[in-house]
């Protein structure tokens, strides 16, 4: 099941094969892509003109021009669903302060040193958790303020790893 939140307001279940709902009511639609580039959508009888103005594969949104008027749309997908429910909802979304663990692992590499001036979406660390590797980015631009682990040493879920300023 895949959810698009419009707004921080409606939220929007696909189901692939199955129904699909607005705020737990089903929902009849249809939609189509027009020789511009653009979408066509019935939506329980309305007619609707889309336009996809951004696609951001990184942060999971897209922005949608809708009869002329603009709509963010965050998409969570299965996975992103179970982290939630796992409590690591923000394990892909650091805070600028600091970079924590978001579960217990091994650090396999420090990507970045004290006084590194990193831009959003450079790599800065490996961690192992769940026989997974992930890959943490820096999701703004900061200076790396002070490196907290080592490389090959377990954490705990919720130890600093990196200050960033």
């Amino acid at each position: 099941m895949i959810k698009a939140i419009v707004n921080d307001k409606s939220t929007f279940t696909i189901n692939p094969g199955a129904v699909i709902t607005c705020n737990n009511q089903e929902v009849d639609w249809s939609a189509a892509q027009l020789p511009t580039g653009d979408y066509s959508i019935i939506m329980d009888g309305q007619s609707y003109q889309a336009q996809v103005l951004k696609i951001d594969r990184d942060t999971k949104t897209v922005v949608l021009q809708i009869n002329q008027r603009q709509y963010e749309v965050a998409i969570e997908e299965p996975i992103d669903q179970l982290l939630a429910s796992m409590g690591i909802k923000d394990a892909l979304t650091k805070k600028i302060n600091d970079i924590k663990a978001p579960m217990p692992g091994l650090v396999l590499k420090v990507l970045v040193t004290p006084g590194q001036v990193i831009r959003k979406g450079d790599p800065v660390l490996i961690l192992e958790a769940m026989k997974m590797e992930n890959v943490f980015k820096a999701t703004t631009d900061a200076v790396v303020k002070e490196i907290k682990v080592a490389e090959r040493t377990a954490v705990e879920k919720g130890e600093v790893l990196i200050v960033l300023e």
